[in-house]
């Protein structure tokens, strides 16, 4: 038969086999060690016994666990976002380096190529003053529909930061 009792150390409820009763173990939620009381102590009950085969299954009980407490340091789960660079540029007064890569395949619509016409407002935007290097690139995808390999090619801006986002 199963006893469930309580963490001494994180209040978390534990449940094992009345056989372990005296061992000493750690536990599963905060990882300090404790020892299974016995069957008969005070804090201990025994756990519900299983139903008979054939039996109809009652409703699931749903249990409540406790939030396991720790001396380690919190760890951050959700990295709060870096600045944006133009934010950062406004602050510190220095203008920092930005990439904005344009691809021949984004700027295809149906019947029309905007590819020029898309790298010139880019280009505008950006600024002679601001533009540091624009290189030409290939590159090569599976195309969804048909999955053959295809080639195609765009452009690479290296420009300074500070003014409009591109």
């Amino acid at each position: 038969m199963d006893i469930v009792f309580k963490c001494p150390h994180c209040n978390t409820e534990l449940e094992v086999d009345s056989a372990a009763a005296g061992e000493s173990i750690n536990c599963p939620a905060c990882n300090k060690s404790l020892t299974i009381p016995a069957s008969g102590a005070g804090g201990v009950r025994a756990a519900a016994p299983p139903p008979p085969p054939g039996a109809p299954v009652a409703a699931k009980v749903e249990k409540k666990f406790s939030v396991p407490v720790t001396d380690k340091p919190v760890e951050l789960l959700i990295q709060k976002p870096l600045p944006s660079l133009d934010a950062q540029a406004q602050k510190d007064g220095r203008r920092m380096m930005r990439v904005k890569t344009i691809r021949h395949s984004d700027c295809k619509e149906v019947g029309h190529d905007n590819f020029d016409n898309d790298v010139s407002l880019i280009l505008n935007k950006i600024g002679d003053e601001n533009i540091v290097s624009i290189t030409p690139i290939n590159y090569s995808y599976v195309e969804m529909g048909t999955q053959k390999l295809l080639n195609d090619f765009g452009v690479m801006i290296v420009y300074r930061a500070g003014g409009t986002p591109v």
